[in-house]
């Protein structure tokens, strides 16, 4: 890929990221936020794509920063998950930044691989592999047999596998 005219660039910065700001802060209503992922947004565009090729600039930036964003909530939403659980523990446990930061990045690659299986599959690897259960079990309580549980494991494994080979 051909290193990006910094002139075209500058050029679609300054038309842009003002609205794309605005644009942001809307959505999460909170301007330091927006203008971190205003950031992370023109970023990715500048190691992602020619900027000259680039024909509806506000669609494709806000397509790029609707990505961010949503990975930004959900990232959020697994730590808060992470935090409650810490906190229901009986015993404190005192995580150093280092590893909390390590388990909350583990958590959010094990996200994006289950969001990539489809529901049924999800749920039945999830009964199984987190839950314990029983091929059997998963089965009477999804209203599958245990030949669909078994294929749904198998996929569910394939495509884990086949994502941190990556």
């Amino acid at each position: 890929m051909p290193a990006p005219d910094p002139c075209a660039l500058h050029v679609l910065y300054s038309e842009h990221n003002g609205w794309l700001k605005s644009w942001l802060r809307a959505r999460m209503g909170n301007a330091s936020d927006a203008a971190d992922l205003a950031q992370d947004t023109f970023v990715r565009l500048l190691t992602s794509r020619d900027v000259e090729q680039i024909r509806e600039p506000r669609t494709y930036l806000s397509a790029i920063a609707r990505a961010l964003m949503i990975d930004k909530f959900r990232r959020r939403a697994l730590e808060q998950a992470y935090l409650e659980a810490l906190a229901l523990r009986a015993e404190p446990l005192d995580v150093s930044p280092e590893t909390r930061l390590l388990i909350l990045e583990t958590l959010v690659a094990i996200d994006s691989m289950l969001d990539g299986l489809g529901e049924r599959t999800r749920q039945i690897f999830l009964a199984v592999q987190l839950e314990g259960l029983s091929y059997v079990a998963t089965g009477e309580r999804l209203g599958v047999s245990v030949t669909t549980v078994k294929k749904h494991v198998i996929r569910a494994m394939t495509h884990c596998l086949l994502l941190t080979e990556d």
